[in-house]
């Protein structure tokens, strides 16, 4: 399974550039109005789940962020991102790995996933995955997913929906939720794609 998964990405990030992709942001603007009301310092650990070669990296950067981590699937989405980023990249610790294979080896203030938890239709893989932030994510959890009102697929691949309650509920044995929302998202090609937004603080 994760080895077909890489194939797809790695297929998709190395025939098609990012105005030819939805999830592409010019700005994300919501993983920043999350991290604003994290209330966590500069040196805190942020992991990107997902982050491929999108610009939030570039923005934490920026601001002043110095422990940042991309973790994606495709090393050319990765290789994209080092590339845009020159000797900036060298700033950033880069992982490539299934999010299903990742071994944090510390934990993570901020833990951002826009996108990837939402392919995870399996319920042995969503508890693998809630075991990992449980583990790993020691203070902020924002993950963002396809809404009910969203597509039902992503770059041909099935995906789960949630709403505001049920994403929050399911990882409510750890984390409270601080704040939630659905938002559209504009893709680069000019359709509409409604998200459910949570951030959950860890509760113990």
């Amino acid at each position: 399974m994760a080895t077909a998964n890489k194939s797809h990405w790695e297929n998709i990030y190395t025939t098609k550039s990012p105005n030819q992709v939805s999830w592409t942001q010019d700005k994300p603007n919501e993983a920043l109005t999350f991290l604003e009301q994290s209330n966590i310092s500069k040196s805190d650990n942020i992991i990107d789940i997902g982050g491929g070669d999108s610009l939030l990296v570039d923005h934490l950067l920026e601001m002043g962020y110095t422990n940042i981590t991309v973790l994606d699937i495709s090393e050319a989405a990765i290789n994209r991102a080092k590339k845009r980023l020159d000797h900036k990249a060298e700033n950033v610790t880069w992982i490539t790995s299934d999010i299903l294979e990742f071994k944090p080896d510390t934990t993570y203030q901020f833990w951002y996933d826009r996108a990837v938890f939402h392919f995870l239709t399996d319920k042995a893989d969503i508890a693998q995955y809630k075991q990992l932030v449980n583990t790993a994510a020691d203070k902020n959890l924002v993950i963002g997913t396809f809404s009910k009102k969203g597509p039902l697929k992503c770059s041909g691949l099935e995906i789960s929906q949630y709403s505001e309650s049920s994403l929050s509920e399911l990882f409510s044995e750890q984390f409270d939720l601080k704040h939630s929302k659905t938002l559209d998202h504009k893709t680069p090609f000019d359709t509409i794609q409604n998200f459910t937004f949570c951030h959950m603080v860890k509760n113990n």
